[in-house]
């Protein structure tokens, strides 16, 4: 992969973009460590550590940090992601996208404008919502009208600039910039959550025993890797078989090919979906003012906090870490069912006239299609949980407590592999312009 990277560098067009992403990447870091003005960041860093618990971890390992030092970043491009999310969901429901969305480039370009908008209407949503619950409770010193217009601003502008700073990436550089925003972010943490590891388990140890705990650290770190690297690349292809037409003169047809079914078809979205349900109880009693809730409250909003599962003293907490793997689950078909649709390809299959080798074409291809999808769907969200929760394990069995779960590696994984693929792309492209110039 760094051979491929290092000679795609020596490619003028291929340099400039990737020097392009850099200097984003750069920009992005410098602008989460620029303070929200009016806002105590020291105040606000202690309250977060001492009063959130595990409401809003998830939330921060996406921001970079930059929301508990509450940086003008600190929204980040979660909102867009959201209302990614939404329209794509409104694109099932509402047939008018759905017609725009089958309109092609144009189609795509109006759907793009809209998620722009529910995007900053989002953030300022979001960012009325941080000023007032936060600055009720005394995190904006001498809180004002002024001051908390100023704080909404910011914070909305932040989330914008991200936002558009994520479609230069796209347009000028290489890889998707979204991802690559995320991707800077969640790498920002490795290096702190690296050494929380070492002073927790290397440090002070003898040197054997810190050896083999570094060992296993290596291990299991390469390990959740490669299953995430499988997760991505793994397919299950169903053969199509074409007629043979004859047109005139011409015999068309009688190809054979195949329709690829990622084994992971949802990728990260059930795990983001599933850890988002798990920790709105904490957020909407964080913002209510009610970080620590007693009675029935307090026990659901602790059996939902991931910090509480696989420990020997509260056991019937991992009813939450069976509620997350049921959510896990559910929205790897949910989300599958509304962006996979096995009636249309079938359709497809069947007026260009092809067929699957030993089905019959229109409805029975379709049963055959979603019942292959009901088994490796199930085989992905299996993977998925099983990435996503080993970290819980090895946070709640030996208290490695780290910001890059297994939704983070993921990620990762995901945008860099997604990244050279384009960038071998790319020098494909060029390397048959040069030799038919």
């Amino acid at each position: 992969m760094f051979r491929k990277i290092a000679d795609a560098f020596r490619i003028k067009d291929i340099r400039q973009r990737l020097l392009f992403v850099l200097l984003c990447l750069f920009i992005i870091r410098v602008g989460s460590q620029i303070p929200v003005p009016g806002v105590n960041r020291e105040y606000f860093s202690a309250w977060f550590e001492a009063q959130t618990g595990n409401a809003f971890n998830f939330f921060d390992a996406f921001t970079g940090g930059s929301f508990s030092s509450m940086s003008i970043l600190a929204l980040s491009i979660t909102p867009y992601i959201t209302s990614s999310i939404i329209m794509q969901l409104l694109t099932i429901a509402i047939p008018a996208l759905e017609e725009m969305q089958k309109e092609g480039e144009d189609g795509r370009k109006k759907i793009a404008a809209i998620t722009r908008y529910v995007t900053v209407g989002l953030s300022l949503f979001e960012s009325i919502a941080m000023t007032v619950g936060f600055g009720n409770q005394g995190l904006i010193p001498g809180m004002t009208f002024v001051k908390a217009l100023t704080v909404v601003v910011c914070l909305t502008a932040g989330s914008s600039f991200l936002m558009w700073i994520g479609e230069q990436i796209t347009d000028k550089g290489i890889g998707n910039g979204i991802s690559m925003v995320l991707l800077i972010n969640i790498v920002s943490r490795v290096p702190n959550d690296l050494s929380n590891l070492y002073e927790n388990f290397v440090k002070g140890r003898t040197v054997a025993r810190g050896v083999l705990a570094g060992i296993i650290i290596i291990a299991i770190i390469i390990a959740l890797v490669v299953l995430v690297v499988l997760l991505n690349d793994s397919e299950r292809s169903i053969p199509v078989q074409y007629s043979r037409k004859v047109v005139g003169r011409r015999t068309m047809g009688g190809q054979s090919s195949h329709i690829p079914l990622k084994v992971n078809t949802a990728g990260v979205i059930p795990v983001i979906f599933a850890s988002s349900i798990m920790e709105f109880p904490g957020i909407i009693a964080t913002f209510a003012g009610k970080s620590n809730p007693g009675g029935f409250w307090g026990g659901l909003i602790s059996m939902l906090n991931s910090n509480n599962w696989f420990t020997w003293s509260t056991p019937w907490y991992n009813v939450g870490l069976l509620i997350y793997i049921l959510l896990v689950i559910f929205f790897a078909y949910f989300y599958t069912s509304i962006t996979f649709n096995p009636i249309e390809i079938a359709d497809n299959i069947k007026k260009q006239g092809g067929f699957v080798p030993g089905i019959r074409p229109g409805r029975p291809t379709t049963d055959y299609l979603n019942r292959i999808l009901k088994y490796i769907i199930f085989i992905g969200a299996a993977g998925l949980c099983i990435v996503a929760i080993l970290p819980f394990f090895f946070n709640g069995i030996f208290k490695a407590h780290v910001s890059f779960g297994g939704t983070s590696i993921i990620i990762i994984v995901g945008v860099i592999l997604e990244t050279v693929k384009q960038i071998e792309s790319m020098m494909v492209v060029r390397n048959y312009k040069g030799f038919l110039g």
